[in-house]
């Protein structure tokens, strides 16, 4: 059987797949050429990540296809139920790049509250000439220690970033009416482990008190954090989102920027990825990355063995 694997996969992945006896192709093809690869191939599982879409169109001129499979969390970009309704597994990696995702976002934070993303900019251009007032630009950063982060979701992700979080010596608050009650705990290297339980709060009580909040729900129909909720955050507080664009109204971020109710925020994710609006993307207070959340090696060793894992119980 042939495994076309659209958005690439691990060569961990691959090597699993190859001893099972399937063959496994990585050549990228375009969306509107996908339909006609398949069936001239006689593809019988596709893999994508968050580049390729499986929309009802292509499973229904693709008989050949037995399996569709996810590299990552969200299945947005693929007809999950209609694929099911017609005779198809549809497969995903919940777990493979939680930790990934979740180090991202305190990258982003400790980048935010001690102003890198902005240094780094300016450090090239003006570092010579002007170092004693970058210096002094950069002189008010803020420790995470004793603060409090506002979890909104709170599934795998979500209680990765609880447990940095909580190793951080912050306090975490979540929302999340799918999990009422949870303990997180904490591993340490020598086998240690400390437990904390947690509740859910009222949305409402988590953008009140917390000092920094950071996203990790699927894609919307309507925003999560809009202009509304930004009213409701403290006044300095620091945003982050990687989990979907669409969560954010991002012009209500960027005013609530520019109005400094917001001291930083920081996007992996965009209203209009691929092509991000330029003031989102121009903006000094924003720190940016390019949807990388899940892109770390391990994450993708890891997606690559559990997709060919599944793949391999389903068709052997």
């Amino acid at each position: 059987m042939k495994i076309l694997a659209n958005d690439g996969v691990s060569q961990t992945g691959i090597n699993a797949l190859e001893a099972a006896g399937f063959t496994v192709i990585t050549t990228k093809v375009a969306q509107e050429q996908l339909s006609n690869y398949i069936n001239d191939n006689d593809i019988s599982v596709l893999l994508v990540r968050s580049a390729t879409t499986a929309r009802k169109e292509l499973i229904d001129s693709c008989p050949s296809l037995k399996i569709i499979g996810r590299g990552g969390v969200g299945m947005d970009n693929i007809d999950v139920e209609y694929a099911r309704e017609k005779g198809l597994h549809v497969i995903n990696t919940p777990a493979a790049s939680s930790a990934s995702v979740a180090e991202l976002v305190f990258a982003h934070l400790y980048g935010g509250v001690r102003f890198l993303f902005d240094a780094n900019r300016n450090m090239p251009l003006e570092g010579e000439s002007k170092f004693k007032v970058l210096k002094k630009s950069y002189a008010s950063g803020r420790e995470l220690r004793g603060k409090t982060l506002g979890v909104i979701g709170f599934g795998r992700i979500g209680q990765e970033v609880a447990k940095i979080a909580l190793g951080c010596g912050m306090k975490v608050i979540y929302s999340d009416s799918y999990v009422e009650k949870t303990t997180i705990k904490l591993p340490f290297y020598d086998g240690q482990e400390v437990s904390f339980n947690l509740a859910h709060q009222d949305k409402k009580v988590v953008l009140n008190e917390a000092d920094f909040i950071t996203l990790h729900v699927p894609a919307q129909k309507e925003y999560v954090i809009g202009k509304d909720e930004i009213k409701e955050m403290k006044d300095g507080a620091g945003l982050i989102n990687a989990a979907r664009g669409g969560v954010i109204d991002e012009l209500a971020l960027l005013d609530a920027l520019e109005a400094n109710k917001l001291s930083f925020a920081a996007l992996d994710v965009f209203e209009n990825e691929p092509t991000p609006a330029i003031k989102v993307l121009m903006n000094g207070k924003l720190s940016l990355s390019p949807h990388i959340g899940a892109a770390t090696k391990e994450a993708q060793d890891r997606i690559g063995t559990e997709l060919a894992d599944q793949i391999i119980s389903i068709l052997k």
